[in-house]
């Protein structure tokens, strides 16, 4: 240990030497800095001697989050304003050719509706401005979007400017920031860990390049993130916004490891969400924003369903309506279903596409868009109109990984309770020590078994 601490003392002072060596401060600056620094580490240590017993905080949330629903819609003329942002851009302002059609785009869906993924995040964003709330997006690609989806900074192909739209939100009266970070998941999420716990009135997000790559900073995530209200009383409401979904992409570009992060879910300490349309990721964001109840939400965000043209929102699902923690399948006959199927995220849409292929009217699909606090009675409530049929939690990660391990343990014991004692089976790859294969043709041959096994 004390290795570490010298170790760490001749690092402060090369960059402290660097510092004053450059100009940037003074000697008497550092000086200043590092008794200031002394003076609030005795602060706290005499702070903590002096306690007489640790404090027990309340549960960060209510046990139901449907127990005091926050309403999250808003108009269509914010939307339109939103949307107008884009559409008009400083004078001589000139876009890369191959981005215009992108912005087009998104300017239509304003009015006009088939919203996606990227533009319902804006949305959710923008309107946050307006209700006062600050918005700070850091990741290593978060301005353009890993995968050349979001452009929340513009950047003037001839002369390097830049431009960012939801700085310029009519009545806002809170600001957009979004930052490129160092390629250090550790240090960057760590940051925006205690940046949230500072700024109580803030939606502030890390997100990943890809959901994988939150493994290099798991030490954040176990020692404070989900345990620090537990251990200190330290409340934060960090999003973490984690791109995930089996697209082929190989072991280190397809799972955001939501296992884990439902393995730390205890006491209401953060809210783990998969959802499966950009409406509901909206009203998701906006409802982390705006309740008073402050905990972490880890958002698997997709990849695919960026551009598919099924993964789309109506202008009403943003002017209406709130968080779906569960969205129940309405499009069937009750008395045709024999086998329920219960998801999260992408793999709804290709179970969808099967369905419609085969022409099967016997097999409803259930969205479970919030893992955890798992939501036992809106599921009972989405399944009961099936009392005969199969329940089938389907999930394209291995059967060791994934939502379904938690499923398992948890959901049968609460639908009992709630008067539904009713197995539930497994449709998934098989258990594995990867994540993922790596080749694309496997990883469609297992795709394809899954969505069958779901199916029957």
């Amino acid at each position: 240990m004390y290795d570490i601490i010298d170790k760490k003392r001749s690092v402060r002072k090369i960059y402290t030497e660097a510092l004053i060596g450059r100009g940037d401060i003074s000697l008497s600056d550092a000086e200043e800095a590092l008794k200031d620094f002394q003076s609030q580490l005795e602060k706290v240590f005499l702070e903590t001697r002096g306690a007489t017993g640790r404090p027990t905080p309340e549960p960060v949330m209510n046990p139901d989050l449907n127990a005091q629903p926050i309403p999250t819609a808003i108009s269509g003329e914010l939307i339109k304003s939103i949307g107008d942002l884009y559409a008009n851009h400083p004078a001589g302002f000139v876009i890369h050719p191959r981005l215009k059609p992108q912005i087009d785009r998104r300017v239509a869906q304003t009015t006009g509706g088939d919203v996606d993924w990227a533009t319902a995040e804006l949305l959710a964003f923008g309107s946050l401005t307006v209700d006062g709330h600050n918005v700070r997006l850091a990741g290593q690609d978060s301005r353009r979007g890993t995968f050349t989806q979001r452009h929340a900074v513009l950047i003037d192909r001839n002369t390097g400017e830049e431009y960012t739209p939801l700085r310029y939100v009519p009545g806002a009266t809170a600001q957009f920031r979004s930052y490129d970070s160092l390629l250090s998941e550790y240090a960057a999420m760590g940051f925006e860990y205690g940046y949230s716990v500072a700024d109580e009135d803030s939606l502030v997000i890390w997100e990943a390049q890809f959901g994988d790559f939150a493994d290099g900073a798991q030490t954040i995530i176990d020692e404070f993130i989900a345990s620090g209200e537990a251990k200190w009383g330290q409340r934060s409401s960090v999003t973490l916004l984690l791109p995930h979904g089996y697209e082929g992409q190989g072991p280190d570009h397809s799972s955001g490891r939501p296992e884990r992060f439902l393995q730390l879910a205890a006491e209401n300490n953060m809210t783990i969400a998969m959802c499966s349309s950009p409406a509901n990721y909206f009203h998701l964001l906006r409802r982390q924003a705006l309740s008073d109840i402050r905990r972490p939400l880890i958002a698997f965000t997709p990849k695919s369903l960026l551009r598919l043209k099924a993964a789309v929102s109506q202008l009403a699902e943003f002017t209406d309506g709130a968080f779906q923690p569960v969205i129940a399948d309405s499009a069937l006959d009750p008395s045709e279903v024999t086998r329920v199927v219960l998801c999260s995220g992408k793999i709804y849409y290709d179970l969808l596409a099967a369905r419609i292929a085969a022409g099967r009217s016997d097999v409803a699909i259930v969205r479970v868009e919030q893992l955890y606090p798992l939501p036992a009675a809106e599921i009972a409530a989405a399944i009961e109109l099936y009392p005969e049929a199969q329940l089938i939690w389907a999930q394209e990660e291995p059967a060791n990984q994934g939502a379904y391990p938690f499923i398992a343990l948890n959901l049968p014991e609460q639908l009992a309770a709630l008067g539904q004692n009713r197995p539930i089976y497994r449709a998934s790859r098989r258990a594995s020590a990867s994540p993922a294969v790596g080749s694309s043709s496997v990883h469609e041959a297992q795709q394809r078994e899954v969505v069958a096994t779901a199916l029957g």
